[in-house]
């Protein structure tokens, strides 16, 4: 049976060029467009990758016409009610769900790497006090590389592994110590008889002059936002660590680059952004005249934490996060917070107002996530820090699932060149004069 193919006719020529069309299990086909190039003498242009499909990929598939996150195939929501963090990365990294033996292993595993390398204290001691969070995170993340040279050989999948499975573990350590630098606090070990949440808030909120006591809903909070925020699909973060790993860098350096990228006020700080938002419309009875400015593309206010580059619907982990943050609010926040019930008042408009349906611009996971954070006492600058722990599942398994392929070539991407054309060089004193303005 033929290949399906897409044929391209150049206007100029009357060529003809067939491209072949790679199937997708669900969603999209696409257009193999690698010999485009060489037939035609045309690259393609797309700006942000709107229409681009950089990889194929078993990971992550979402469709964001009905509104749909699945992991490995499973929807999100099923593994939000049913499952929990730990077990939904070793999904992301092995692909199936485990065994009973095979979950307490990976713990077990993941448990055993939570300590950091004592050298690494002086690392964070060389910080500024007011040090952002995230700078720190992309330092020591980048230097783990130095202390772990028995699993930075790409070319072995045993090392790829190790690799994966420390980065999963020291992330909360590294991100709790970096809190702990920023409000001048010690250093609190990891506690191996915890969940992994639970042992992420330990290390954030406990002193050693007094007792901590872990709150059960803090901990199913976060567990359940790590969940939603393990992966999705190739969004600017993922790219950048596939990007990166494709030139051969060490895991550790790549996941180092996906948290750069993720500090990017467009990529990983809208649930920042969310709260500030919030915090200027200050009471319900200001919604109207903060929604006409939204409407007034004039206007340079933007609500934050609707609509979305990918879901024109809505967004499936707002619909999950949604039901904890009454839950956390109920009972470590105050339930009366006017944030929330601005929150919910918005909502209620987005979901009703035709300026808004019309657009598609239903609120997001970052509508919520913020809330839910500021209920636990974590700071804002410590936000982008949470998603940058939950993600980490999905870079390194993005990252295992690139180096794996038999195919893979370093990232190259080409560009749509509109500077001037070959000009020769003038001597400074013979160079005419620039005409001000």
């Amino acid at each position: 049976m033929a290949e399906d193919t897409v044929t391209v006719i150049d206007n100029r020529t009357g060529k003809r060029v067939e491209l072949p069309i790679r199937k997708a299990t669900q969603g999209p086909d696409a257009v193999d467009i690698g010999k485009f190039y060489r037939e035609t003498g045309y690259f393609t242009y797309d700006p942000g990758f709107l229409s681009t499909a950089s990889c194929h990929s078993q990971l992550t598939y979402l469709d964001g016409q009905k509104g749909m996150l699945m992991y490995r195939g499973y929807p999100i929501d099923q593994l939000a009610e049913k499952s929990h963090f730990i077990e939904v990365a070793y999904l992301m990294l092995y692909g199936e769900l485990p065994q009973q033996q095979e979950l307490d292993d990976f713990r077990n595993i993941i448990m055993h790497h939570t300590m950091l390398n004592e050298s690494l204290k002086s690392f964070f001691r060389g910080f500024y006090h007011d040090a952002h969070p995230m700078a720190i995170m992309v330092g020591v993340v980048g230097s783990l590389s130095a202390f772990y040279h028995d699993s930075t050989d790409i070319n072995n999948p045993r090392h790829r592994e190790i690799a994966a499975h420390r980065m999963i573990a020291k992330m909360p350590s590294i991100a709790a110590a970096s809190y702990k630098h920023s409000v001048g606090e010690p250093q609190v070990y990891p506690d191996n008889s915890l969940s992994y949440t639970g042992n992420l808030l330990n290390m954030m909120f406990s002193v050693p002059c007094e007792p901590f006591v872990l709150n059960p809903v803090a901990e199913k909070a976060l567990d359940l936002i790590f969940i939603l925020h393990i992966d999705h699909e190739q969004n600017a973060s993922t790219s950048t660590v596939r990007l990166a790993g494709s030139s051969g860098a060490n895991p550790f350096a790549c996941v180092a680059s996906g948290i750069a990228a993720l500090w990017g006020p467009a990529h990983g700080g809208a649930n920042e952004a969310v709260l500030n938002m919030l915090d200027e419309i200050a009471d319900v009875a200001n919604v109207p005249k903060f929604l006409a400015r939204a409407k007034d593309k004039h206007d340079p206010f933007r609500l934050m934490g609707f609509g979305h580059r990918v879901y024109k619907n809505y967004d499936p982990r707002a619909r999950i996060i949604r039901s904890m943050c009454h839950e956390v609010l109920a009972q470590l926040g105050d339930a009366n917070d006017p944030r929330f019930e601005l929150a919910l008042r918005l909502e209620e408009i987005a979901l009703s107002d035709d300026y808004f349906i019309e657009r598609k611009l239903y609120p997001n996971v970052d509508f919520y996530s913020g809330l839910i954070y500021s209920a636990l006492g974590i700071p804002t600058n410590m936000f982008t820090v949470m998603f940058a722990i939950a993600r980490t599942v999905g870079w390194v398994a993005q990252w295992m699932e690139m180096i794996s392929e038999d195919n893979q070539r370093i990232g190259r991407p080409r560009q749509l060149y509109v500077g001037p054309t070959q000009r020769d060089y003038v001597p400074i004193k013979e160079r005419p004069l620039t005409p001000p303005g």
